[in-house]
C-alpha cells in the first residue's frame, strides 16, 4: 500500500483496478470470457483487455513516449491481437471477433502491467501529476485527471459491465 499522497492514492486505486481485472477472468472458461450475449455487448475478455491496455498505453506511451508492456513483452504477437489498437472506437463486430488466451495466460499481461505502472504512478511528483498531457477527446488535461478519469473512472465503468456479464452467466460478482 502506497503512502497517503496524491500519487500514492492514485497508485492504490490503479492497483485495485488491475487486480479486479484479474479477478474478472480468473474463474472463467475461454468460452465464458468471449460471451457477447448474442452480439449485444462486448465480452468480458474485451473489456478487461481494453482497461489494461489503456492503463499500459497511457502511463507508458502517452505520458512518456515509452513502449508499452503490450509491445515490449510481445503480447500482441503471442496473442495475434492488434499492435496499436486498445479497443477504443472499435466497431462492435471487430471487437466481437477478437480472441483472447485462457485466463492464466491473460493474467500474465495484467500482472506485468500492474508491476510496471503502479510503482510509476506511486513515484510521480505533484508537479508531474499537475502537468498537461494531450488525451483524446479531452484535449490537454493534467496527468492526474488522465489517471483519475481515463484509467480509474473509465476502467471501473468497464468492470461494471464485466460484473453484470458475470451475473448473466451465473458467476459471482466482483465485489469492488
Amino acid at each position: 500500500m502506497a503512502e497517503p499522497t496524491h500519487a500514492g492514492q492514485l497508485s492504490n486505486l490503479l492497483a485495485r483496478l488491475l487486480a479486479t481485472c484479474g479477478r474478472a477472468i480468473a474463474d472463467l472458461t475461454v468460452e465464458e470470457m468471449h460471451d457477447t450475449h448474442g452480439g449485444r455487448a462486448n465480452c468480458i475478455a474485451f473489456d478487461v483487455w481494453h482497461v489494461v491496455r489503456t492503463a499500459d498505453n497511457v502511463i507508458h506511451f502517452v505520458f512518456e513516449r515509452e513502449q508499452p508492456v503490450w509491445l515490449s513483452a510481445g503480447f500482441q504477437e503471442k496473442w495475434g491481437l492488434p499492435r496499436v489498437s486498445q479497443g477504443t472506437g472499435m466497431e462492435p463486430q471487430e471487437a466481437f471477433a477478437l480472441r483472447f488466451p485462457e485466463p492464466s495466460e491473460f493474467q500474465r499481461y495484467i500482472q506485468a502491467v500492474s508491476e510496471a505502472v503502479v510503482p510509476k504512478v506511486a513515484a510521480m511528483s505533484d508537479a508531474y501529476l499537475s502537468s498537461l498531457v494531450r488525451i483524446a477527446p479531452w484535449g490537454e488535461i493534467p496527468r492526474m485527471e488522465a489517471i483519475s478519469q481515463v484509467l480509474i473512472a473509465h476502467g471501473n465503468g468497464h468492470l461494471g459491465r464485466c460484473d453484470l456479464a458475470r451475473a448473466l452467466i451465473g458467476k459471482p460478482g466482483l465485489g469492488y
